[in-house]
């Protein structure tokens, strides 16, 4: 079973996950934080196989708190899910070292085929944010 921990600073959202996540037989929840630096304390302290990440929560940035794990742990994949849109924060998540990028509004179905395909050492992006990567890349 790959090992995830969950990073967003509403319980109730992180109980949510829990249930989806459960329902596979590949994936188990270890570890839970509400904070950045309860996701810097997770990562340290457990043996994560991916990181689940919201790009908003109390004590420091999503992108700050990916930076750092980054640093301290390169090879570990983080998926970003967040409310924020595609447009806002994608291409940023991704540059700066994130393994996906994924609404919080997605089916639940798409949230396991990108840790699936994160926890496999691939890159996940959606077909929408496949365009405007496309686009991004052709204008730089």
């Amino acid at each position: 079973m790959k090992r995830i921990l969950i990073a967003d600073d509403h319980p109730v959202v992180r109980q949510g996950l829990k249930k989806i996540i459960a329902e596979t037989d590949r994936f188990e929840v270890i570890a839970e934080a509400g904070t950045g630096p309860e996701v810097l304390n997770a990562v340290r302290e457990n043996d994560l196989d991916v990181v689940l990440l919201d790009l908003s929560m109390p004590g420091a940035s999503g992108l700050d708190v990916l930076k750092q794990v980054r640093s301290e742990k390169p090879n570990l994949p983080v998926l970003i899910l967040s409310v924020h849109s595609e447009e806002q924060y994608a291409v940023r998540a991704l540059k700066t070292g994130a393994s996906g990028y994924l609404s919080k509004s997605s089916a639940t179905d798409e949230l396991i085929t990108a840790l699936d395909t994160v926890t496999e050492g691939r890159k996940f992006i959606t077909p929408t944010l496949s365009e405007k990567l496309v686009f991004h890349l052709q204008s730089s």
